[in-house]
C-alpha cells in the first residue's frame, strides 16, 4: 500500500468470524444479580438476557455490512498505520471540506444517517449551496484502522494524522471539522494547531481544560456546572480510570466475551442518551449491536482504550494557558455528559460564533438527531465557505 494513495476498502467479515460469535453467544455464563436494581448498578441482567437473544437470532451482520460498504471507504499507510476513512464527494459545484471525528464507544457507522444529509442536502430538503465533501476516519486503534501489534497513538497524533490524510493525501489545503466525545478533543487541537487548514471548527462536546474549570466565587450558573461536573466524577468515571489506568486488563475479558463486551458498551448508550428508559424505542437494537460488532469483528476494543491511557498520563490536548482561536460553534443536547456553560468555554475557545441548545438528544449526536445536528453544521459552515 503506498503512502500517499488511498486504496478502495470494502466490509467482508470471514463467516467464520459470525459463526464463532453465535457459538460464544449461545453459551453465555450469565452472572447474578441485585434483585429489582434496574440499570442502578450497571446494564440490566433482564434487558441484556434480551437484547443478546435478539442478536443471537434475529440481527442481521450482512444488512449493516452492506449499508457501511454504500459509502466510498479507504485505507491509506499513514503515519506507521493503515487508516480506514470513508470520503464521500459532495454535490453540487463546490462543496466544503468537512472531516467528521468520532468518538468512543463510537464508530463512522455513527455517521451512516448523518452523512447524506450533509453530501447532498438538497435530497433532505436544504439548500444544495451548502453540500459538503465528507471525510469520516476511523480513528487510529478503532475497528477498520486497527490490526494488532499497531502503534498507540494519543490525541495529539490522531490530529496530526487527520491532518495529514486532509491536507498531502486529499489535497484539502482548507477544511472545516465536525466531532463528538474524543472527535471533540480531536477537532479543538486540529483548530489550535493548524489554523492555517482549519477555517473552522463545530462541536458536540466541549474539551475544556481543568483549569478553564475552576472559579474563585462562582455564579450561580458556573456553580451548576460545578455540581454537574462533581455528580459526574463521582458517579459515571468509572469506566474511564479502569479505561485510563489499567486497558489491557479489561481488554481481555471484552475481546474474549460478546456479552461482555455489549454490557459495557451498551450501559453508555442508556446513560448517555436522551432515551427516557426506552432504549430500543428511542435508537432500535440494530444501531446498538452494528456499533458492537464493529468492536467485535475487529478485535480492537482494548485499542479503543488508549487515548483515555494517554489523556490520564500526558498533558491536555490543548496546552495550559493556549486557546482555540478558529471560528467555533457549540450544539448542546440536553443529555450530554458534561455540559459547561459559555463563560467556561469562552476561556478555551476564544471565538465562539455560534451556540445553539436543543431539548432533545445526547452524547452521541449524530446517531440520536442526525437531521438536527446537518441542521446545525449547515448553518454555521455556511458563512466561511
Amino acid at each position: 500500500m503506498s503512502s500517499t494513495s488511498p486504496v478502495p476498502f470494502k466490509l467482508n467479515v470471514d463467516q467464520a468470524v459470525l459463526d464463532d460469535l453465535q457459538q460464544r453467544l449461545s453459551s453465555t455464563r450469565w452472572p447474578d444479580e441485585i434483585p429489582q436494581n434496574g440499570w442502578k448498578y450497571g446494564t440490566d441482567l433482564a434487558y441484556l438476557k434480551s437484547l443478546v437473544e435478539y442478536w443471537r437470532t434475529q440481527y442481521d451482520w450482512r444488512k449493516h455490512e452492506a449499508t457501511i460498504n454504500s459509502f466510498r471507504q479507504y485505507k491509506v499507510k499513514l503515519a506507521g498505520i493503515d487508516l480506514h476513512f470513508i470520503h464521500e464527494e459532495g454535490k453540487g459545484s463546490s462543496p466544503m471540506p468537512l472531516l467528521l471525528s468520532h468518538g468512543w464507544p463510537g464508530s463512522v457507522y455513527e455517521f451512516h444517517e448523518l452523512l447524506p444529509m450533509l453530501t447532498d442536502p438538497q435530497s433532505h430538503g436544504a439548500d444544495a449551496a451548502d453540500s459538503f465533501s465528507v471525510v469520516a476516519p476511523s480513528l487510529p486503534g478503532y475497528t477498520f484502522s486497527f490490526k494488532p501489534g499497531q502503534e498507540r497513538f494519543s490525541l495529539e497524533r490522531i490530529a496530526d494524522a487527520f491532518a495529514e490524510l486532509m491536507t498531502r493525501v486529499l489535497g484539502y489545503d482548507t477544511f472545516v471539522a465536525q466531532g463528538g466525545d474524543w472527535g471533540a478533543f480531536v477537532t479543538s487541537r486540529l483548530g489550535y494547531a493548524y489554523p492555517q487548514n482549519v477555517l473552522g471548527i463545530h462541536l458536540n462536546m466541549l474539551a475544556v481544560r481543568r483549569d478553564a474549570q475552576m472559579f474563585d466565587n462562582p455564579t450561580p450558573e458556573e456553580q451548576k456546572f460545578i455540581e454537574q461536573l462533581n455528580l459526574f466524577l463521582k458517579e459515571e468515571t468509572g469506566y474511564q480510570w479502569i479505561q485510563g489506568t489499567k486497558p489491557q486488563t479489561l481488554s481481555y475479558g471484552l475481546t474474549d466475551s460478546p456479552v461482555g463486551l455489549a454490557a459495557w458498551l451498551v450501559e453508555k448508550f442508556y446513560t448517555w442518551t436522551d432515551c427516557r428508559g426506552d432504549l430500543d424505542g428511542y435508537f432500535g437494537r440494530d444501531t446498538m449491536l452494528t456499533d458492537i460488532m464493529l468492536y467485535w469483528v475487529t478485535g480492537a476494543i482494548g485499542s479503543s482504550f488508549w487515548p483515555y491511557y494517554a489523556r490520564m498520563h500526558g498533558p491536555w490536548p490543548i496546552p495550559a494557558g493556549e486557546t482555540v482561536n478558529v471560528p467555533t460553534a457549540y450544539i448542546e443536547f440536553p443529555k450530554e455528559i458534561l455540559r459547561p456553560p459559555r463563560v467556561v468555554a469562552e476561556r478555551m475557545y476564544t471565538n465562539i460564533q455560534r451556540w445553539t441548545t436543543k431539548e432533545r438528544g445526547g452524547h452521541f449526536a449524530a446517531l440520536e438527531q442526525p437531521a438536527v445536528l446537518a441542521e446545525d453544521v449547515r448553518a454555521f459552515f455556511r458563512a466561511l465557505r
